[in-house]
């Protein structure tokens, strides 16, 4: 179901990434599979069952790092069986590699400079989301195992859903944005997601509330492929759970605005 512009815009944000990879000190490529139960979508209130498939990137060069995600979710019939495809790019730079300044300071390792965007497009008989969303804002690095990024984002979001003629751009909101992936010892173990506080984004395109969300997607990953035999952190499986408060900016009484989604989760990094 993926659009020409849906697959341009992937195979762009894929070109972009290697070719910082081709660079990069280091790279992470994976391809990843979750399954849950649980899923809520707002106006419905039935359990949706959905099976999602991801390609991620991440790599860091001389001046900062770069982060790709492609989710392609497969909704089941309470959800008009329908597909959708959500991509996620960020590009951090780091201002103490550019200055060539220390900025280390307390707990923070350094600071950095984040921009990118959240792109979507989906063919329920519903909503039919057709997302744009611009970010940009400061990002302290902490000094931890692994890494700890903590952004403070400016948002600025429209979006097209059926019965909407034209673009609607809500009011421009901010975004607080924790990400990690911190290993656990020498378990084999790491803690990994992310965390989202979003601001109020004013009226929405019928003219209604919207009210501040929040979405945390947090997994506990076994490293299986040393296990295996394959190398170190080749195979991951582990236990996801998202919890989404507002969904989309929807307000809390309306049905399906509020997501408690265990998970399965496995990856294949390469």
């Amino acid at each position: 179901m993926v659009t020409r512009t849906a697959g341009c815009l992937i195979a762009l944000s894929a070109l972009a990434s290697m070719h910082s990879a081709n660079a990069a000190d280091w790279s992470d490529t994976s391809i990843g599979y979750r399954y849950g139960t649980k899923f809520a979508e707002p106006y419905n209130n039935q359990d949706i069952t959905k099976n999602i498939i991801n390609f991620t990137h991440a790599d860091g060069y001389k001046y900062g790092s770069n982060y790709l995600n492609v989710d392609l979710l497969m909704s089941d019939h309470k959800d008009d069986n329908a597909q959708e495809a959500y991509i996620v790019y960020r590009h951090t730079l780091d201002i103490g590699k550019i200055s060539g300044k220390d900025f280390k300071f307390g707990p923070v390792r350094g600071l950095g400079f984040t921009g990118g965007f959240d792109w979507n497009t989906k063919n329920d008989n519903s909503y039919a989301s057709k997302k744009r969303m611009l970010v940009v804002g400061p990002t302290l690095m902490m000094d931890v195992p692994g890494f700890l990024n903590i952004s403070l984002l400016a948002v600025f979001e429209s979006n097209q859903p059926i019965g909407v003629t034209s673009r609607y751009r809500y009011d421009t909101h901010p975004m607080l944005s924790t990400a990690w992936g911190i290993p656990i010892g020498s378990t084999g173990l790491s803690f990994e997601g992310y965390a989202n506080w979003l601001g109020s984004k004013g009226k929405n395109e019928f003219g209604g509330p919207t009210s501040p969300e929040v979405n945390i997607d947090a997994q506990v990953m076994y490293d299986l492929g040393t296990q295996l035999g394959m190398g170190k952190n080749t195979f991951k499986v582990g236990l996801e759970y998202q919890y989404w408060r507002n969904k989309f900016g929807n307000p809390h009484d309306v049905p399906g605005s509020l997501a408690k989604t265990p998970m399965i989760r496995a990856e294949y990094h390469f």
